[in-house]
């Protein structure tokens, strides 16, 4: 039963570790331990019950933070401190500090921090509940603000198990009396625990949703006010390919989107929340088209035992998809591409690799030239299509498998990899985790989609063969480093070796996009920049977006309001005309 007169408590911890000015992955950063970092923190709720009822669990912060980065030691001005809240997953909870202080020179700063608490396989609780991720940001940022500011730097910071012991002994509540103190403490510890128990205890899965369509498949309802036209093209390898142009005007600069492997058209142009066409149209680029190539899951080349390659996408699909347009838009209108995943890939490829020109610059989101993923990834890359192909028998991977008809050997897998996903009940989520690198989940956070967006995933990435992980896995072992998957064959003699090769030759700026929490492609972007950088010193840029992950910089519910203005802000820095 609620105290009439609120009990205040508070504890003190202190985490130490390492930071990197400029480095945008959290590991990277403490590995190079640029700036030993402290923080003595004092975490205070002036009433109990509040807190304990709270579900974000919300106390303030007092103390200070200590580095040479800062000039010394720093009193936090203002702190907020989260503990063990919601996230977007259902096995997955968060400890969020925003510390709010100013250096020895009087410059404003925020140290954004977050301890992801998920029943992972393996005994993690311990390193889940003492390792901080941090961001520092210049200015005092919102949480709410965080994705569209490019961090300072970024590290870890842990609590060492005698900080965690004398931790215990610093617990104080302010109550009349000796039992009601311990009463105070008893009862933080009961909701401590039972937000751990929700994660680490006994499973408690939720049935799987049956998804039932609430959005016409391939629907245009996401765009408005646009003149809309199907475009077909013919690559140069027989296979028909097709455009979707949305046109509210004449455009002397033309935007081309194209999706990533087993997505389409449709992620861009999304009813459910605002989508990037409509932001581009409403932004003044009046005349938006997106590709469904080969690896569209709008046609049906996906859905065999293929043998097609990033390559083909690169000498074949791409060229065509861009004939086409310039022949509808003329030859004075200048073409911006934004591209993802495979997509930006194939883009980079095209574009090094030189079968493409005269592009006005390219968006690449999650993805250029350097794929780099996770050891399980690698491992997964190295067995999967052989395992798949032939000992299971398996013609393609197909995130809907698991509400199909019939028994399957497809079925059967879908069904399995759902009983190690416990991050949602959406199958075609856990599918598509599976098909695509070692995380839970891969291809987005849960908390930056749409209730919709999630439970059609199945419609949004569809079936692929495994032949393109094969090409992945070349590029992986060749130094991350985009490669031609079989330099004998003649059709491919145009293309390089390495797309390196003609790097310091293209003048065409590209704007590399990455979230800062990319399960699938980690930092492949950071370090492309990096490369580049080298041989075209200021030519680039880097957009990094805290608290994104891979596909959901694109589908993400809030992404028109995080990510696409850093997209606008570069396609007018290279239009012909300031729009």
């Amino acid at each position: 039963m609620p105290s009439e007169t609120p009990v205040t408590l508070q504890f003190t911890e202190e985490m130490k570790g390492y930071f990197s000015l400029g480095q945008f992955d959290f590991e990277e950063g403490y590995r190079r331990g640029e700036h030993a970092i402290l923080l003595h923190l004092t975490i205070r709720t002036e009433n109990l019950d509040n807190f304990v009822t709270d579900p974000q669990h919300q106390a303030k912060v007092l103390g200070y933070i200590d580095s040479p980065l800062i000039g010394g030691r720093c009193p936090i001005l203002k702190g907020q401190f989260m503990l063990l809240a919601p996230s977007g997953d259902q096995n997955r909870k968060t400890m969020r500090y925003r510390l709010f202080f100013e250096n020895s020179s009087g410059e404003q700063l925020t140290l954004a921090g977050i301890k992801q608490v998920q029943n992972n396989p393996g005994p993690d609780l311990w390193q889940d509940t003492t390792t901080l991720f941090t961001n520092l940001y210049r200015g005092h940022i919102r949480e709410v603000e965080d994705a569209i500011q490019t961090p300072l730097g970024s590290g870890i910071l842990h609590i060492s198990l005698s900080d965690f012991l004398h931790q215990l002994k610093t617990f104080r509540a302010d109550a009349p009396s000796l039992s009601a103190r311990l009463a105070a403490i008893e009862q933080f510890g009961r909701c401590f625990l039972g937000e751990l128990w929700d994660v680490h205890g006994l499973p408690r899965r939720s049935k799987n949703i049956r998804y039932q369509r609430e959005i016409p498949l391939h629907t245009l309802e996401g765009v408005s006010d646009a003149e809309v036209s199907t475009h077909y093209a013919t690559t140069g390898d027989g296979l028909g390919i097709s455009l979707l142009r949305f046109q509210r005007a004449p455009c002397a600069d033309v935007v081309l989107l194209v999706p990533g492997l087993t997505a389409s058209s449709d992620m861009f142009i999304m009813p459910e929340h605002k989508n990037l066409t409509q932001t581009l149209l409403d932004a003044g680029f009046t005349d938006v088209w997106t590709l469904d190539g080969r690896i569209s899951n709008r046609h049906p080349y996906n859905l065999s035992r293929h043998r097609y390659n990033v390559d083909d996408l690169a000498l074949y699909d791409n060229p065509a998809a861009l004939a086409t347009i310039r022949k509808a838009v003329g030859d004075s209108a200048r073409i911006h591409i934004i591209s993802h995943c495979l997509g930006a890939l194939s883009i980079a490829m095209s574009l090094f690799g030189k079968t493409i020109e005269g592009i006005a610059s390219v968006i690449a989101n999650g993805v250029a030239l350097t794929p780099k993923v996770n050891m399980p990834a690698y491992v997964k890359l190295h067995l999967g299509p052989f395992l798949a192909e032939s000992v299971l028998g398996i013609e393609y991977m197909n995130p809907a498998w698991s509400h199909q008809a019939g028994l399957s050997a497809g079925k059967v897998l879908a069904k399995a990899v759902s009983l190690f996903h416990r991050e949602c009940n959406v199958p075609e989520c856990h599918m598509t985790s599976f098909m695509w690198g070692y995380g839970n989940p891969v291809l987005f956070k849960h908390e930056n989609l749409h209730d919709i967006t999630h439970l059609r995933t199945g419609d949004l990435f569809g079936g692929s063969g495994v032949n393109y992980y094969r090409h992945i896995l070349k590029m992986l072992k060749s130094d991350n480093t985009a490669v031609k998957f079989k330099p004998d064959e003649s059709r491919y003699r145009n293309l390089p070796d390495n797309y390196f090769q003609n790097a310091a030759e293209i003048t065409t700026p590209i704007l590399l996009v990455t979230g800062q929490d990319n399960a699938l492609f980690g930092d492949s972007n950071v370090l492309c920049y990096q490369r580049l950088s080298t041989l075209k010193p200021a030519q680039h840029e880097l957009a990094l977006i805290p608290g994104y992950g891979h596909a959901d910089v694109i589908i993400g519910k809030n992404a028109a309001r995080d990510v696409f203005p850093r997209f606008i802000e570069f396609l007018r820095k290279n239009a012909v005309n300031y729009v």
